[in-house]
């Protein structure tokens, strides 16, 4: 056993049990009963609070969120949800918002204060803005550096192919430091989905990495888009890689037909994101999760042109999506809360995640009983430990 240097104590464990938590070198290097005699250089009381992993922020955009910035009243679609006119209310919005990478650490704060210890985010990268959003956000990435693990996607938010230029941008894009290759609505906004999916395959497979397309369509278009993005996935033989963000169109098949499309998500190795989102159709959680397709989650929008909600809080989000699930036993209030933890680990390819032996030793103290007491309290006057490191308690982000 590597010599101890912070031993938690009386740590309760989502299981029930109390354990005492050793870390060395920012990772878990024992779980012992509580009151077992373990050395070590420093000692934390946690007093019997529950322990959970850090929440895993699945899907955010660091880029268009103008929380802590001045209040932009929403702007309503001339006729329903209509993705290409919010683009441009979004570009209108951002021309007079603060400088991006303030708006940024705005919004990576309220996160890691409410307990995310991971998060992927989205970045606006095609023909309107080019690169200079990644370059801002790859900056605010490394500043933050030790209190979030943060991926970013390259998402062509003004379409592929309408976007001139914008394939090369993914590709380069990736080359600066971008994680994954990302896509938007093939059918409805590029109005080509073989096209599209033929350069966001493409860059994936040129540069080795993953992929997380955003999905609105809805009924059959969306089941038909799901459909190819599946294939693609099996034929590059990568499963484990690929996500679908939303898949709204998932929320309006009937239910047969949602478990056979259920069944080829699981056996593409291809996960799906919901945000469960307030007017929306949105993806059958427990009839994903029971085929074995991985669902996970994210605050998606913040205080942005798209809607005026979201706090950053995943806890919350698993106690929404719950809600609108109908979850209401404990193992389905426990499954609501694996979307924003274990499950997003799962997504986001998070190695040395959870309270295991060799882990990160990143996590939250709660006040509640048990994990579905916290789904449904969302208790507030958290602790959160990165790499052992107390990063933020009661709501405020703590720094050396």
């Amino acid at each position: 056993m590597s010599d101890i240097e912070t031993l938690f104590t009386r740590a309760r464990l989502p299981d029930g049990s109390s354990k005492d938590i050793g870390v060395a070198d920012g990772r878990i290097v024992s779980l012992e009963l509580t009151g077992a005699p373990v050395s070590a250089s420093r000692v934390i009381d946690l007093q019997g609070a529950l322990v959970v992993p850090g929440f895993v922020e699945g899907h955010i955009h660091l880029d268009t969120s103008f929380y802590g910035d001045t209040w932009i009243p929403h702007k309503p679609c001339t006729d329903g949800f209509d993705v290409h006119e919010r683009v441009a209310f979004q570009a209108q919005n951002m021309a007079q918002a603060a400088p991006m990478d303030v708006r940024a650490k705005n919004q990576l704060e309220l996160c890691i204060a409410n307990g995310s210890t991971h998060m992927r985010s989205h970045v606006m990268v095609d023909g309107s803005v080019g690169l200079k959003s990644l370059e801002t956000i790859l900056a605010v990435r490394e500043e933050y550096r030790g209190l979030i693990d943060i991926q970013l996607v390259a998402f062509p938010q003004s379409g592929i192919l309408k976007s001139p230029g914008t394939p090369e941008l993914l590709d380069e894009a990736i080359a600066m430091g971008a994680d994954l290759v990302g896509g938007l609505d093939p059918a409805s906004f590029d109005r080509d989905i073989e096209k599209h999916l033929d350069v966001v395959f493409g860059v994936a497979e040129k540069r080795g990495v993953g992929v997380d397309i955003h999905l609105h369509d809805g009924g059959t278009l969306g089941l038909f888009t799901i459909e190819q993005i599946c294939a693609r996935t099996r034929a590059l033989s990568m499963g484990g890689h690929v996500a679908i963000s939303h898949a709204y169109g998932l929320g309006d098949l009937l239910v047969d037909v949602a478990k056979r499309a259920a069944g080829l998500i699981a056996e593409s190795g291809v996960s799906i994101m919901t945000n469960a989102p307030g007017a929306h159709a949105f993806p059958p959680v427990a009839l994903l999760r029971s085929a074995g397709v991985t669902v996970f989650s994210g605050s998606d929008n913040i205080r942005d042109s798209w809607w005026p909600y979201g706090d950053g809080d995943m806890l919350g989000r698993a106690m929404m999506i719950g809600y609108r699930s109908g979850f209401h036993t404990d193992d389905e209030l426990k499954a609501a809360f694996d979307v924003v933890t274990e499950s997003g680990a799962k997504a986001l390819r998070l190695d040395s995640y959870g309270l295991r032996l060799g882990a990160k030793a990143d996590f939250v103290t709660l006040q509640a009983e048990h994990v579905p007491e916290a789904v449904v309290a969302v208790p507030k006057g958290r602790s959160v430990f990165k790499a052992g490191k107390l990063v933020a308690r009661d709501g405020i982000v703590l720094r050396d």
